[in-house]
């Protein structure tokens, strides 16, 4: 009873705005849209690549980020966007058999995190410490940042989608923008101090415009006001049952898991707080899989938490949940504005290069901190194996296949580094 009445009393002198502290009204929109401008590249590229609407993917991860704040009981400052994980499947059913065929598997990959949830709901997570130790959390909170590395610095470098094209405007903006965001970081103060990546994103735009690498015309043609398209269940299509969708995305759910967890194990050293406990792995868990539900049953792709966005709270230790969920209803607003999301859509990568490599590189750097905050020794052949099992796999881009299963280069560096620190000795001969 006092371990609960401890930790609701409990807050993070570290932080500017801590999880449950609410920012004053103009704050809030700006610290808001901060994480809106940082999701909205990756959340609808998914989209685009499989065939969905953009602005239904934006409605889709506002409703997600709502279910999830919702059934965590506010407790956890993560943001929900289109899942990369599930691309290749949905491609494939895409073309078979339609969107119908995307929503029944989003909701049965939900529905295993649903079951899940109740199976740790019954036993407990106490296991996570044994088979998590700083040694794993560590380089795997390292490979979540680093795993992104190469795709920022491709699209920071290479002008067309094949990343053939070299073009030095292209690096010269990702570069001016990470110059400009760093010297916000560093320089301003007050509210202004707050805002480094919405700052950053906005004034990159302003040089990639002076650099004439952004398209106005689809602004121009835009509506302001536009209805997404919707996919309802008996409403827009009739559904029935797609075994394929559900043999080839329910284990998807497992990997995602992984990632999952992960991000849960930088918001844990970031907010000084283990949401393993408090609210649960239980929870998290559940909360993750009623939106994924709630995705597919609106017409968007799965949803999972964002790293860029932990980046931000990482960067301006801003951690309050309102000013996640502000971002969550904005992003629903602006799936019906096709003005703003036209322009928010006509951000091009060297922009957001250069705000990942600051986003991306704060994560690593949280990795690197567990292990040196757990005084994790290398001279033991063991710390040092997993480790570099861990990093190089991940970092390297290893992926497992096995038919229409694939296990990401993150899953994997996380399956074998449990594996290793479970199977392995605490002393090898040679140091005996």
């Amino acid at each position: 009873m006092n371990e609960d009445r401890n930790r609701k009393k409990f807050r993070n002198t570290d932080a500017v705005l801590d999880i449950h502290d609410r920012p004053s009204t103009g704050q809030w929109i700006g610290l808001s849209l901060q994480h809106l401008f940082t999701m909205f590249g990756a959340t609808v590229l998914v989209p685009i690549l499989v065939g969905i609407d953009p602005g239904i993917a934006l409605v889709s991860s506002g409703l997600g980020t709502i279910v999830y704040l919702t059934t965590t009981k506010g407790k956890i400052p993560a943001y929900l966007g289109s899942s990369f994980a599930f691309i290749a499947a949905m491609q494939m059913l895409m073309k078979s058999d339609g969107y119908p065929a995307i929503a029944q598997g989003a909701m049965t990959t939900g529905a295993v995190y649903l079951i899940v949830s109740l199976i740790v709901g019954k036993f407990g997570s106490d296991w996570l410490d044994k088979i998590l130790p700083p040694i794993v959390v560590g380089p795997v909170v390292m490979v979540i940042g680093l795993g992104l590395a190469s795709n920022a610095a491709n699209n920071a470098m290479y002008s067309d989608a094949a990343h053939t094209v070299y073009d030095f405007k292209y690096i010269a903006v990702a570069l001016i923008t990470l110059g400009l965001t760093i010297f916000y970081n560093m320089f301003f103060k007050g509210f202004l101090g707050l805002i480094p990546i919405l700052l950053g994103i906005v004034s990159g735009y302003l040089v990639a415009l002076l650099f004439g690498i952004i398209d106005l015309e689809p602004i121009k043609e835009a509506a302001w006001i536009a209805m997404p398209n919707f996919e309802v269940p008996f409403v827009q299509y009739q559904p029935k049952l797609y075994i394929n969708a559900i043999t080839t995305m329910a284990p998807i759910a497992f990997v995602t898991m992984t990632e999952h967890i992960g991000h849960l194990m930088v918001l844990n050293k970031l907010t000084k707080r283990n949401f393993f406990q408090e609210p649960g792995l239980s929870k998290t868990l559940m909360g993750d899989g009623a939106a994924q539900i709630v995705a597919g049953l609106v017409g968007g792709p799965p949803v999972t938490s964002y790293g860029e966005n932990i980046g931000v709270l990482a960067i301006t230790r801003v951690h309050s949940v309102f000013v996640i969920g502000g971002a969550a209803v904005f992003a629903v607003a602006l799936g019906f504005v096709g003005k703003l999301s036209a322009i928010i859509l006509s951000i091009p990568g060297p922009v957001i290069s250069g705000i990942s490599f600051v986003l991306f590189g704060v994560i690593a750097a949280s990795g690197l901190k567990i292990l040196i905050d757990n005084k994790v020794d290398f001279d033991k052949k063991k710390n040092l194996l997993i480790a570099s099992v861990i990093l190089v796999i991940g970092i390297g881009g290893l992926v497992f296949k096995l038919e229409t299963f694939e296990l990401s280069s993150m899953a994997l560096a996380t399956v074998l580094g449990i594996i290793l620190n479970l199977i392995l000795p605490e002393t090898a001969r040679s140091e005996e």
